[in-house]
Formats: C-alpha cells, sequence, structure tokens
C-alpha cells in the first residue's frame, strides 16, 4: 500500500511537471520563488544583526550572502526553466548583480575617506561584542572612547578646512560618521543602568562622543552640498543631479534601451500630439487658438469647499462604470468594496499638490488653514475636468487594483518598478482616452493638461539630472508649456527631487505607459489576444519590466545573459 502510494505521488509529480506553466501553483511560483524568499528573509536578519550601516563587518556578510545566492541560482537547470521562471531568474540575478555592485562602491569610497576615521575600528568592536552581552572592561572602554572624542576634535578642525574632498565622498563620510553615532549609542543604551561598572565610567566619554561624531557627520554634510550642482537657483530646491553617465546606467537596469537625449525626443514628439489635440479642444470651446484661455474657464470649474470627495466619488463611478461597458479588465468585487478615501493635509500637498491613491484615494483640495492665494490655486489645479483623467489612474484599473492583485499574485516577486507601477496606470490615461472616455472638449483639456505634464517631466527631470536645467527653470517650464498654477508647479519639481524619488521615477509615468502601448498593439491590436485577456493576463504577474512582461505574455524565453534590446517606440 505504502508502495503504490508513493507511485501514485511520483505520477502526479510528473504530471504536474510536464503541465507547470498552466497549473494552479505556476501562477503563484516558480523555481526561483523559495530562492528568492529565503534571501529576503536571510538578508532581514543580517540587516537587523549588523545594524550599523558602512561597517566593513556588515558589507563583508552581506557580498558573501550574495556571492552564496548567486551560486545557488546558477545551479537550478536553465534549459529546463520555464518563461516565467527564468523572468525570475533573470531579474533576480540582475537585482543581486545591482546590490553586489553597490556594496563594491561602498567599499572603494569607504577605503578612500578611511583615514578620517582612525578610531573607527575599535567603535566596531564594542558593538560587536555587545551584540553577544559580553562583559565589557568598563575602565579600558571609557579611556578609548576619550581618546576617540580627541582624535574627533583633530579631525573636525582638519575636516573644516579640507577642499579636497568630493561631494559624494563627503556624503559617505557623513553616513559612516552616523554609522558609528548608532555604534555608539546602541553599546551605551544596552549596559548604562545595568552594569554598575559601566554605568560610573562611561557617561561622560559616551556625551562628549555622541556629540562629536555628530558634529563630525554634519561638518561631511556641509562639504557634500558645496557641489556647485546643488546650490539653492533662488527655488528653495536643492536635489542631486546625478549626472548623463548614471542616468543611462539606472535605465539599463530598468530595460530601458534608449539615451537621456531620445527620451526627451520621445517625449517632444508625444508633446507636439498634445499641443494639436488641445488646439482642437480650445476651438470646439469657441477660444481658437488660445488653449490657455480655454484652461484657464476649465480650471475654473472646482466645485464647492466640501464637494470635493463626492465629486470624485462620481467620477470613480463614471470611470468604473466605462471599464465594464467596454469589458477592458477583470474587476474583483472586494477590490470595488474595500479602496478608501482620505484628505491630504496643507503640508503633503506642498510636495503632492494632486491627488493620490491605490488602495486609499487622498484627495488634495484647499483647507481652511491656506492662504487665500494657495487656496485659490489648490482648487483650480483639482477642478474636475483635471480630476477626470487621473481617477481610474489611482484606483480601479490603475494603483488601486496593482496593490489589490500584487497581494494575491506572485506575492514573492519584488521586483518593483516605476515603469511598471506608474506605466501601467499611466496607460489606462491613454487607452480612456482612445475608447472616447472624454464626454466635452473640456474633459479632453483636462486629460490632455495630464498628458502633457507626463511629456514634461520627462523633459524636466532628464535635463536635470544632466546638468542641463535648474530647478528653477524646471518651474518656470512646467508654468509656461503646461500652463501649471506656480504653486503647484513648484510643488511638482520639489516632489520629484527632494521627495524621495528615484531619478527615473517621474520619466517613468509617460515611458513605461508607452511600453504596455506598444505591447498591446503586438498582441490586441494583431487579433492574438482579446483586450480583456491581455490585461488580466498583465495585473496577474505582479511588478517587473515591461520587457518582462512581453516575454511571459509572447512566450518568448529570455536568454541566461539576457540585455535590453526592446525598442518600443520607433525614432
Amino acid at each position: 500500500m505504502k508502495h503504490f502510494f508513493t507511485c501514485c505521488l511520483l505520477t502526479i509529480a510528473v504530471t504536474a511537471s510536464a503541465q507547470r506553466p498552466d497549473t494552479d501553483l505556476y501562477a503563484q511560483t516558480s523555481e526561483v520563488n523559495n530562492i528568492m524568499v529565503q534571501y529576503d528573509a536571510d538578508r532581514g536578519s543580517m540587516q537587523r544583526f549588523y545594524a550599523v550601516r558602512n561597517s566593513p563587518e556588515r558589507r563583508q556578510r552581506l557580498e558573501k550572502l550574495q556571492a552564496d545566492y548567486l551560486q545557488r541560482l546558477s545551479a537550478l537547470d536553465w534549459e529546463r526553466l520555464p518563461v516565467g521562471t527564468r523572468a525570475d531568474y533573470v531579474l533576480f540575478r540582475r537585482n543581486l548583480l545591482q546590490e553586489r555592485q553597490a556594496l563594491a562602491q561602498e567599499k572603494k569610497e569607504f577605503d578612500d575617506v578611511k583615514r578620517y576615521f582612525p578610531f573607527a575600528d575599535s567603535l566596531y568592536a564594542a558593538e560587536a561584542r555587545r551584540r553577544r552581552g559580553l562583559t565589557p572592561d568598563a575602565r579600558a572602554l571609557a579611556a578609548a572612547w576619550n581618546q576617540a572624542g580627541k582624535d574627533l576634535r583633530s579631525q573636525l578642525a582638519l575636516l573644516a578646512n579640507d577642499t579636497s574632498l568630493a561631494p559624494q565622498l563627503a556624503q559617505r563620510g557623513a553616513g559612516i560618521a552616523r554609522g558609528l553615532q548608532h555604534a555608539v549609542k546602541s553599546t551605551y543604551d544596552f549596559y548604562a543602568g545595568f552594569d554598575p561598572q559601566f554605568s560610573w565610567w562611561m557617561p561622560a566619554p559616551y556625551r562628549q562622543l555622541d556629540s562629536l561624531l555628530n558634529s563630525y557627520a554634519h561638518t561631511f554634510q556641509q562639504i557634500a552640498k558645496r557641489n556647485p550642482s546643488q546650490q539653492d537657483d533662488g527655488s528653495g530646491i536643492i536635489g542631486n543631479p546625478i549626472g548623463d553617465a548614471a542616468i543611462r546606467d539606472l535605465l539599463l537596469h530598468e530595460m530601458i534601451p534608449y539615451a537621456p537625449d531620445e527620451l526627451i525626443e520621445i517625449a517632444n514628439r508625444e508633446f507636439a500630439w498634445c499641443e494639436k489635440e488641445m488646439l482642437k479642444a480650445s476651438r470646439d470651446m469657441g477660444f481658437g487658438d488660445n488653449w490657455k484661455g480655454a484652461m484657464e474657464k476649465v480650471k475654473g470649474t472646482s466645485v464647492e469647499p466640501g464637494s470635493q470627495p463626492e465629486a470624485m466619488l462620481e467620477l470613480y463611478n463614471q470611470s468604473v462604470a466605462f471599464l465594464k461597458q467596454h469589458q477592458l479588465i477583470s474587476l474583483p468585487p472586494l477590490a470595488e468594496e474595500t479602496w478608501r478615501m482620505n484628505m491630504l493635509s496643507p503640508e503633503r500637498q506642498l510636495v503632492a499638490p494632486f491627488f493620490l491613491g491605490g488602495e486609499e484615494l487622498l484627495i488634495a483640495f484647499p483647507t481652511n488653514t491656506m492662504n487665500h492665494d494657495d487656496k485659490m490655486m489648490s482648487i483650480r489645479g483639482n477642478n474636475p475636468h483635471y480630476a477626470r483623467a487621473v481617477v481610474h489612474h489611482e484606483l480601479l484599473a490603475g494603483h488601486g487594483l496593482q496593490q489589490f492583485m500584487n497581494d494575491r499574485y506572485k506575492a514573492y516577486r519584488h521586483f518593483d518598478t516605476p515603469f511598471w507601477t506608474e506605466g501601467w496606470a499611466l496607460y489606462w490615461e491613454r487607452l480612456l482616452w482612445d475608447k472616447g472616455f472624454p464626454r466635452s472638449a473640456e474633459d479632453r483639456v483636462g486629460m490632455l493638461f495630464w498628458r502633457m505634464h507626463r511629456c514634461a517631466r520627462i523633459i524636466f527631470s532628464l535635463s536635470y539630472h544632466t546638468h542641463k536645467w535648474t530647478p528653477q527653470q524646471c518651474i518656470d517650464f512646467l508654468v509656461e508649456r503646461v500652463n501649471h498654477e506656480r504653486a503647484n508647479a513648484e510643488g511638482e519639481v520639489r516632489r520629484s527631487f527632494t521627495g524621495g524619488y528615484g531619478p527615473l521615477y517621474q520619466i517613468a509615468y509617460m515611458i513605461g505607459g508607452l511600453q504596455f502601448e506598444a505591447l498591446k498593439k503586438e498582441l490586441v491590436d494583431s487579433g492574438k489576444m482579446n483586450i480583456r485577456d491581455f490585461h488580466d493576463a498583465i495585473i496577474r504577474e505582479n511588478a517587473m519590466p515591461v520587457e518582462m512582461v512581453r516575454a511571459i505574455l509572447m512566450d518568448r524565453l529570455p536568454a541566461k545573459d539576457f540585455r535590453t534590446n526592446w525598442r518600443f517606440y520607433p525614432l
């Protein structure tokens, strides 16, 4: 009986293996899944244990971890892997190699500035002993920390007059100083009050050392700000433009085979289309070629204070009804039922002047605490015709559906990229335009404003990061070319360069949308798939570069040493 049961299990396993791309199991997992999940858990354990950032010990352990997992990945039988698993393999390997490269860069920069930290080894060693609760020689440790304080005073005097330190190295120096400050605090907090000898010897050396490390980190940060590209141009916005070469490297990582200048050309072509359509809408509204006049009328169509949430709910209901009428995508009833709504605070509106979304719709509208001019600009920038273009971007079938499905399908895939996240949401703006969602010339003006805005994001963000424009030039461009309210333009630029977004984030909306649009032409417009199946298939694959989505949907096995080559927009 036992032998029969074992044979049955083997038969089931072989059958499942033969059918693996089509089974429910393979809708959720792959041969790379367990490796990825275990890596995330192992890395998390290491980062929590070796918690001092920039320390050699932490870096060496993470380097070994990545080498071990690259070896585990290479042990898989590549030739037998189905297309979805190969996508996981390629993307996970890409991430490991990027993390390894980042650690190599960290080591190089650490070595370049270690002369500024002659006291570091003793501080790292004390923290390492603390992690295992070893009883310290408090008298000796107090002497060591007191000496480290003296060394720091000398280093501070030298550093303040150092004009040779590059901004990037100064930033690394600040990170090392903050890491050492964390190590010292962790050691002190563990023993103080519990170990009598430690509690007697250590308070004064600790307070001195903590204060000096804080000053040291601040001095490094001030040196980093000497970078001419990070000076205030009058806008009050000081970011960190990374340069053409760094942008190209990031684009290749995101599987975008275009140079920055080519992406700006794409944006300009799309912008020219928008301007032609804007003139048509302006003429239909009776403004002739004065499209800014037509836009001013649209900006004046706001609802009364207190009515914005209901107005957004009505737009949401219209967009969902439109999706269902045209059978564009399957909407899970629970996703429709459980999305939430909230209001953006005045503080958040300084960097997010328009509403945001996901599982929760965050509405931008003036509050009673804003001054009059800011109130009027917020009201005008959040009128119903503008909002018509982006409710479905933020909720269904955009970010709200993405978050819902990502939690339920292939949740192990952590290949997050704005070209998938924002590109998918922007794609729906373009698709609903093509399907006739705008009902009036005013709606078209509102939706075109946002499309122009997405084009402008590519132009101003790449021009900034390649050192061609300053933040103020970016603000002026949004005001003059897109007809933004100035306060909203300032908020947009501030968000782009100081809001914690990556250098490619703002270009990902339009470029990612164009990728999904090109894929739709290949599969839907050609008759190979119907449009609902196309959208359902994409949203069940979870986040990844769109070129990998294309490989999966077209069942094209990627090469083991895959390099991006999909020129999705002809130039």
